[in-house]
């Protein structure tokens, strides 16, 4: 559960939900946040303020994710601490984001649990 909260903050539904799993710990929270923003920026056209306060917002956040991806702490206990990151996050980019853009944010993200849960299934 801690690795699907983690990609649902990270919205990378452009590649497997496999080789995020894989890949999200080999990665630095600069190259999460980048990630993150081009994913961002390609699917919901956002322009380029936007796309500088978006940047920053994700980079804070993959910082704050970064402890407890590489932490050795029970599972629950990341998992709590992910899904408080995010939600804190969400309130950011709610605030950001024309409503618009935030309903479509809120679809990639479905879209992404969806197919993390379809991967854990398998």
């Amino acid at each position: 559960m801690l690795v699907a909260a983690m990609l649902i903050g990270a919205a990378l539904n452009q590649v497997s939900a496999a080789q995020d799993i894989r890949s999200i710990k080999n990665k630095t929270p600069e190259q999460r946040a980048q990630l993150q923003t081009s994913l961002l920026k390609s699917k919901l056209k956002l322009d380029t303020l936007v796309i500088v306060k978006l940047q920053a917002i994700n980079l804070k956040y993959a910082q704050k994710m970064e402890p407890i991806i590489k932490g050795d702490e029970g599972k629950l206990k990341k998992y709590r601490a992910v899904i408080a990151i995010q939600k804190a996050k969400d309130a950011e980019l709610r605030k950001l984001f024309s409503a618009e853009q935030y309903r479509q944010y809120q679809k990639l993200e479905d879209e992404l649990k969806d197919k993390i849960r379809h991967h854990m299934k398998n």
